[in-house]
């Protein structure tokens, strides 16, 4: 029901999805940019329904309240305590810790990841996901929307090297071609 509905939903408002997802990939860390719209969600969800990936996604906890938590967790949400960030959690792991042994509990899993963290312009990406990635041993897998274009799809596959900085540069160098709603709360 989900997948008919994101078609209805991409051919009502001119939305194509491009590419696809690659099929070896059983587990990654999914990178989504830019993030400047609280419809991102919308058309990234949706895509992901038409591709038929099954992904997760990581959420502020404070939203998972009744009734949209059960509808929430339903989409493929996983709470997370913002605040705690690199701290320690009621289980003793940070939260790149918590995320990472969800690879080890699963064998198919892709989380989606909003680098920049929020809609407002930031300074620099944030850099869990990378952490994440090379915790877990999975590649990063670099999601896109391009408002131009009305594309939403699937870039390459990265695997991590260990230089963060360079790493990240060169994905940003991958969504420097990506068109976002509100380009002046990107950052690339």
């Amino acid at each position: 029901m989900a997948k008919i509905l994101s078609k209805f939903i991409f051919w009502l408002t001119g939305w194509k999805v491009v590419g696809g997802f690659p099929p070896e990939v059983k587990q990654a860390v999914m990178v989504a940019a830019p993030h400047t719209s609280n419809w991102d969600f919308l058309y990234a969800r949706c895509a992901f329904f038409i591709m038929g990936v099954p992904l997760k996604f990581t959420i502020k906890k404070e939203v998972m309240f009744f009734p949209l938590g059960p509808i929430l967790t339903a989409m493929g949400a996983i709470a997370i305590d913002r605040k705690a960030g690199m701290k320690k959690n009621k289980d003793g792991k940070s939260t790149v810790q918590a995320m990472a042994d969800l690879y080890k509990e699963h064998e198919q899993l892709v989380i989606i990841v909003t680098p920049e963290a929020t809609r407002k312009y930031q300074p620099k990406w944030k850099t869990g996901f990378y952490h994440v990635a090379e915790l877990a041993q999975v590649p990063i897998v670099m999601g896109y929307l391009d408002y131009d274009k009305k594309h939403a799809g699937v870039g390459p596959v990265f695997n991590t090297t260990g230089s963060m900085e360079a790493d990240i540069e060169q994905i940003k160098d991958f969504y420097r071609t990506k068109k976002a709603k509100y380009p002046q709360n990107g950052v690339l």
